[in-house]
């Protein structure tokens, strides 16, 4: 049995155990990481009030560093509460000497649930000008946003403005938790900024008041998702249902708000949120979908880079195919697509363009599939306009999202298994994420990709998919016929 991963929270204890180290270590064990903890500070609070602060000796800070170090490394830092300065300066002196190559989350915690301050300006400073420079993600809160860029956050546009000074501080990513902003109404939108990304996920606000240790959590989550190696963009809309699941869930236990709770994963798919890109290029929102497919099982779904193989397999009554040419001179490519168009209408099958979508409008496609690289560059409403269906990569959570967003024609979900075909930044995603995957694609047609063949594919079907796209499994074979043959007796044409 292999050992989770590890990850640290370096916060304040809260005595009514609803936020703080003791809400931090409750969120990283739902997401089956080890937590362990650098206590900064004693707080004596309940549900209504905090009553004392005290932070803990120099000494003591420095050793519980010291002491995870040298036998629990983490994989993933969360901060919370800091009690002093002097706690942010040997933080950061110490990760910048022994942990740099350590993800860091900053959670700028500086004002209880109940409105007290646990920060003061000298330490906010000390944040500013030492952590946040250091961090892979800071987390804050709007009240907290607006104390560390020194202006009211009172809109979509400031909330923007005080995230991108966060990023000139030196932070490669900021999420705003948006749950007290109160322009949104009936919403609860959290915000990401990156130099690669920037999206909103939109949550129906909900009607509680037991949100204690909301902030903590989700840090929390975030931080347990990064020590698993999930992309920072997959671990913030984890987090993101994940605590939607628990405020559904959450119950009072005191006098005051009772804590958020804490659920069972993976979360289900309705607490998933509306990802919106904030992107310049993002399609609008309001547009309409794109031509469906005509059917929900799109069956066998070979994947090629000539012609010539197309033929044979739509010879063969394969009903979905596509073209996916990587190499030669335009001209070539686009007599590769014309040419693929004339067979999908001989054979009367749907013959997909992987790119070229210039091309696929010029010759009239039945679809074209992008990476979400290409949904960037390529004109998505012409492609709309034009009635082609739209196909769409995606691997993991953010993709997903980003891509339902669109309302493609259907959603490529991968890669499940390892695979050489092509270089991946994500890791094999697997059959327990690809059967949550189409769980939250709900009613879209879906497709699994990746390292998929003979001796896996009924697994693969099992997790609820429609499609089942290969490369090798055709390409590299003896006998086309016998293998079309066998794939289809699993997935259908």
């Amino acid at each position: 049995m292999s050992q989770p991963p590890i990850a640290w929270t370096i916060a304040g204890s809260d005595s009514g155990g609803g936020a703080g180290i003791q809400a931090d270590m409750a969120a990283m064990r739902a997401f089956g990481v080890h937590p362990c903890s650098v206590v900064s500070a004693l707080t004596a609070q309940n549900s209504q009030t905090v009553t004392c602060i005290e932070a803990v000796s120099p000494a003591m800070f420095a050793a519980q560093l010291e002491c995870l170090h040298a036998d629990l490394p983490a994989r993933a830092i969360k901060t919370g509460m800091l009690a002093t300065a002097g706690q942010v300066s040997y933080l950061a002196d110490y990760y910048t000497r022994c942990l740099g190559d350590v993800p860091l989350l900053v959670d700028p915690v500086a004002v209880s649930a109940s409105g007290q301050p646990l920060a003061g300006e000298q330490v906010l400073d000390r944040i500013r000008s030492h952590l946040i420079p250091l961090a892979a993600l800071v987390t804050p809160n709007i009240a907290e946003l607006a104390i560390l860029c020194g202006h009211a956050v009172d809109s979509d546009e400031r909330l923007q403005q005080g995230a991108e000074q966060l990023l000139r501080l030196g932070a490669k990513a900021v999420l705003v938790k948006g749950g007290h902003a109160v322009w949104q109404g009936d919403q609860a939108c959290d915000y990401f900024f990156s130099s690669q990304l920037s999206f909103k996920l939109i949550q129906p606000r909900q009607p509680t008041v037991h949100s204690h240790g909301t902030g903590c959590s989700m840090a929390s989550a975030i931080a347990a998702c990064l020590a698993r190696g999930d992309l920072v963009e997959d671990a913030v809309v984890q987090a993101n249902a994940y605590i939607a699941a628990g405020l559904s869930h959450a119950q009072p236990l005191g006098q005051g708000p009772g804590p958020v709770a804490h659920t069972q994963l993976p979360s289900p798919p309705h607490y998933f949120a509306k990802l919106v890109s904030l992107s310049p290029r993002a399609s609008d929102v309001h547009s309409p979908a794109f031509e469906p497919v005509d059917t929900d099982n799109l069956g066998l779904y070979p994947i090629v880079d000539n012609t010539a193989l197309l033929s044979e397999l739509l010879r063969l009554g394969v009903q979905t195919i596509q073209l996916r040419i990587k190499e030669g001179s335009q001209l070539k490519i686009e007599a590769a697509v014309a040419e693929a168009v004339l067979l999908g209408r001989r054979y009367q099958a749907r013959v997909f363009i992987n790119d070229y979508w210039q091309f696929a409008l010029k010759h009239k496609a039945y679809g074209v599939h992008l990476g979400q690289e290409d949904l960037q560059m390529a004109d998505l409403q012409a492609i709309r306009r034009a009635g082609l269906r739209l196909g769409v990569s995606t691997h993991g959570y953010y993709e997903l999202l980003n891509a339902l967003a669109l309302r493609p024609s259907y959603v490529a979900l991968g890669h499940v298994f390892a695979t050489p075909t092509k270089a991946m930044k994500s890791s094999p995603q697997g059959l327990q994420r690809l059967a949550h995957y189409t769980a939250i694609a709900e009613d879209m047609p879906t497709v699994a990709v990746g390292g998929i063949n003979l001796d896996n594919a009924a697994k693969v079907k099992a997790c609820g998919v429609g499609s089942i796209a290969v490369v090798r499994a055709v390409t590299d074979c003896i006998n086309l016929a016998k293998q079309v043959e066998a794939f289809t007796d699993v997935i259908g044409r």
